[in-house]
């Protein structure tokens, strides 16, 4: 039999060489995955250890997020920013304590710029809720006049025309609500009736939850009235609470409260308020009052 005789032939010193070529392939993939894997890990890690106040700016963006269409806000002095208040704009719970420290030193924000200096609150956040921002009218003309005019007269006059712009809405009596055009006998009775059964009014935005009370009408109260003290709220844990104590939020009837309560059984811890949009019937567009007297 003829015996082939191969073409390829390679002296001990190629071989060594494509010997020494094949390692360095084989080394450089090594590393390439060993990389990949700490870059991966890494990650995880960085993922895994998110500090409270880290998640609780996560949910309140992703809350913004999803209630970006339904809430609405009206022109404020952000001089009086409560807890409630604050939690509707998205506001951390340092921040919110940077101004009311601030303002317990009898210091007044008169401008974007000095919120954002007080609070340290992020130009994202600034930019959403400043164009809402309401000052008395002497305030902008003063500072744009003389700029150099100290800040305790400012203070001092500041105090005195808001004190003079609005009332309390959580003290305001039917004739003072009266006085709104638009408010008579029977919306004045019925927004007080109401108020009561809030326990007091958290938020202005309540107000536009009175039956019978017209958008416009509203506006106009608004201007006149504001929630300058906030009662204080045993929250409802909606991880432990029966439907009995859910039914007894204004918000929330027994129908709509069983609902709820199956719902946590079904999937059985609720995560956020925004899990709540799901069940059926649920008022949506009322979740960021709703939540306000909520707790997880």
């Amino acid at each position: 039999m003829k015996k082939y005789k191969s073409h390829v032939k390679f002296n001990t010193q190629e071989q060594r060489g494509i010997l020494f070529l094949l390692l360095i392939i084989i080394t450089l993939q090594v590393a390439y995955f060993l990389y990949i894997a700490k870059v991966s890990t890494n990650l995880n890690v960085t993922g895994a250890f998110v500090n409270e106040e880290q998640q609780h700016q996560i949910n309140l963006l992703k809350q913004n997020m999803l209630k970006k269409d339904t809430l609405h806000l009206f022109p404020f002095n952000p001089n009086y920013i409560n807890d409630a208040k604050g939690y509707t704009l998205g506001l951390s719970l340092e921040e919110l304590d940077r101004l009311h420290k601030f303002r317990k030193a009898n210091n007044y924000v008169n401008s974007k710029a000095e919120f954002q200096k007080v609070t340290l609150v992020s130009d994202s956040l600034l930019d959403l809720i400043a164009p809402y921002f309401k000052f008395p009218d002497w305030v902008t003309s003063t500072l744009h006049n003389n700029p150099t005019r100290s800040e305790n007269q400012r203070a001092v006059r500041y105090e005195k025309s808001v004190v003079e712009a609005k009332q309390d809405l959580n003290t305001a009596t039917t004739a003072d609500l009266k006085k709104i055009k638009g408010i008579g006998d029977k919306l004045s009775e019925r927004i007080v009736k109401f108020r009561d059964r809030l326990g007091g009014f958290l938020i202005d935005e309540q107000l536009y939850d009175v039956y019978g009370l017209a958008p416009e009408v509203t506006k106009r109260a608004l201007e006149k009235f504001t929630v300058m003290h906030q009662p204080t709220v045993l929250k409802i844990n909606l991880n432990t609470c029966s439907s009995s104590e859910l039914s007894k939020l204004v918000y929330l009837n027994d129908v709509l409260s069983e609902k709820i309560i199956r719902y946590r059984n079904t999937v059985g811890v609720i995560q956020s308020f925004e899990e709540l949009k799901k069940i059926e019937g649920f008022p949506s567009e009322k979740i960021n009052r709703i939540s306000l007297y909520l707790s997880l």
